[in-house]
């Protein structure tokens, strides 16, 4: 199944901040306490974004990893390597599609991640596979993304306010399906773990900001929702007018985010 979407990141940066800000639980914690990066272990970050998993690990190793990041944004990538100039780090960002062969050799890395990004792959039979080849032997694949249940109160609240049908969205669509039984057809080990983050708005202006951030007009996940600019601000007023609803009965909207860890062994 081809997916063609590549997210705006300036809605990745938003949704990014906004976790921090509302949420009651730290997804880096949950990482690290799982994955437990060690100092001289070599680590690639597929879809690494603007660094936040590779800074995430090299504080966590105090510098002794070596780092790989790879993305398809350049944007995002100049973010990151300013980011890794200003802090001193020594991580290696570098263009990445994971659609295409990796270009490092057989057998490289200890710790192959990717958060909320490789389940977008055209084909995730190739794009595993990849990840599995560039793994040494023993070496562990940890891929994170949302669960079937996640962020519930987001989209009954724009059932409420459109009567349509959300489309299914790739990630949480095919996380415990396709991408769990695909990965665990190529890998030794696999466990799935499981992340809940309540995200508690006390007001209904940042809740509305999280759903700009998430069907932003250039997202092309949402396209049946609305058909150009003034059909898309007509979406978020009825948004915002349910969830004022919300709001007004229950003194706060709180939507729990629920994430799956793929964990791996090759």
């Amino acid at each position: 199944m081809k997916i063609d979407y590549q997210e705006p990141s300036k809605d990745l940066l938003m949704r990014i901040d906004i976790h921090e800000k509302y949420g009651s639980a730290n997804i880096d914690v949950w990482t690290n306490d799982l994955l437990k990066p060690q100092a001289g272990m070599k680590i690639l970050d597929v879809g690494c974004g603007a660094g936040k998993l590779c800074f995430l690990f090299n504080e966590y190793t105090k510098g002794g990893a070596q780092i790989t990041g790879g993305d398809f944004s350049n944007e995002l990538l100049d973010k990151a390597r300013e980011k890794n100039k200003n802090t001193g780090a020594n991580i290696d960002f570098q263009f990445l599609d994971f659609n295409q062969p990796f270009n490092f050799a057989d057998n490289t890395f200890d710790l192959c991640t990717s958060a909320f990004a490789i389940y977008y792959a055209s084909d995730l039979d190739f794009t595993f596979g990849e990840a599995h080849r560039v793994l040494n032997p023993g070496g562990r694949l940890f891929v994170s993304g949302p669960l079937p249940e996640n962020k519930q109160m987001f989209y009954d609240i724009i059932k409420e306010a459109t009567g349509a049908a959300i489309p299914p969205m790739p990630g949480s669509s095919r996380f415990k399906g396709d991408i769990f039984n695909t990965i665990d057809g190529i890998f030794a080990k696999t466990e799935l773990h499981k992340f809940e983050n309540h995200l508690t708005f006390p007001e209904v202006s940042p809740f509305i900001d999280y759903v700009r951030a998430s069907l932003g007009e250039d997202r092309k996940l949402w396209t049946s929702m609305f058909n150009g600019k003034d059909e898309y601000e007509a979406l978020i007023g009825k948004i915002e007018s349910v969830a004022t609803r919300w709001f007004e009965r229950d003194g706060k909207l709180v939507m729990t985010k629920v994430v799956g860890g793929i964990l791996a062994t090759k």
